[in-house]
C-alpha cells in the first residue's frame, strides 16, 4: 500500500491531520493534471492551474463529505472528474449575461486608439489628473 493510499484511508477514518499530509504528496501530479486539462480549453481561459488544483483538492478531501478512496489511482481518477466539473462550471458562469456572456472578448493589442497621443502629452495628462485628484477626487474620477 502506497503512502498516498494509507493517508487516504486515514482521511476516510476521520483523521484531521491526514489531509494536510496528503497535499504535498499529490500536489505535483494534480498540477500536471490541471495543466493538461487547461491546455485543452479555449484561449482566453482565466483559470490558473494552481487555482484549479486548490479548488479540486478542497472538494476531494471535504471533511463533511468523506469519500472512500480505494487506491491512489482512484483518487487521481476522481481528481480528473472534479477538475472537469470545475471547468464546466466556469464555462457556464462565463456564458451568463451577468458575467458578460453576450460580450465578445477583444485583445488590447488588436484595438486602435481613436487619437494618436504622444507620450509627453499622456504624461502631462496624467500629471494634471493627479493634481486634480488632490483638489477634487470626485472630479478626477
Amino acid at each position: 500500500m502506497t503512502e498516498v493510499t494509507q493517508i487516504l484511508a486515514r482521511i476516510e477514518n476521520g483523521d484531521p491531520s491526514a489531509a494536510d499530509q496528503l497535499l504535498p504528496l499529490v500536489y505535483k501530479e494534480l498540477r500536471m493534471l490541471a495543466a493538461a486539462k487547461l491546455a485543452n480549453e479555449k484561449p482566453g481561459q482565466t483559470l490558473q492551474a494552481t487555482a484549479l488544483v486548490h479548488d479540486a483538492y478542497i472538494r476531494l478531501v471535504d471533511v463533511d463529505k468523506v469519500q472512500q478512496w480505494h487506491s491512489r489511482g482512484h483518487f487521481f481518477a476522481a481528481a480528473a472528474v472534479v477538475i472537469r466539473h470545475i471547468l464546466v462550471e466556469e464555462a457556464r458562469r462565463k456564458k451568463r449575461l451577468k458575467h458578460g456572456g453576450d460580450q465578445q472578448r477583444l485583445r488590447l493589442e488588436d484595438l486602435q486608439l481613436a487619437v494618436d497621443v504622444r507620450p509627453d502629452q499622456l504624461l502631462a495628462l496624467d500629471e494634471a489628473l493627479c493634481e486634480l485628484e488632490l483638489e477634487d477626487p470626485e472630479k478626477a474620477k
